[in-house]
């Protein structure tokens, strides 16, 4: 018995002549995985995604009235969170630039760490 497996290769016509078929009824999925012997349980879905009309493996979300008020406030909140962390970065962008003008002007380093505690010579006398 052989270790090697058969790959098979299916041409552009021959996966739209299957597609055609099942969508005209012609044909089952597992009908024409019978008749053409196509190996594979999702090598005929994918075909139909990739090449149909869009009646097999087309995705239909149904939601609740509250799904979709809830999830309008959702973006509401998404958006207002954003346009407020836009203005934070805006009044960060001008306090920098306010005191690298201010350093400027007077001359020294504004944004230094300067260490408000006595030092110990200080607190000895």
């Amino acid at each position: 018995m052989s270790s090697e497996r058969i790959f098979k290769r299916y041409s552009f016509a021959f996966k739209q002549k299957v597609v055609s078929e099942i969508e005209s009824g012609k044909l089952s999925i597992e009908g024409a995985r019978r008749r053409y012997d196509i190996g594979g349980k999702n090598t005929i879905p994918k075909w139909l995604r990739q090449f149909g009309k869009g009646k097999y493996g087309k995705v239909v979300r149904i939601e609740m009235a509250d799904e979709v008020d809830r999830l309008k406030v959702v973006e509401k909140e998404k958006q207002e969170l954003e346009s407020a962390l836009a203005r934070a970065y805006l009044k960060i962008e001008a306090l920098e630039s306010l005191l690298e003008a201010a350093s400027r002007q007077l001359g020294i380093d504004i944004k230094k760490n300067f260490d408000t505690r006595e030092s110990r010579s200080c607190e000895q006398k």
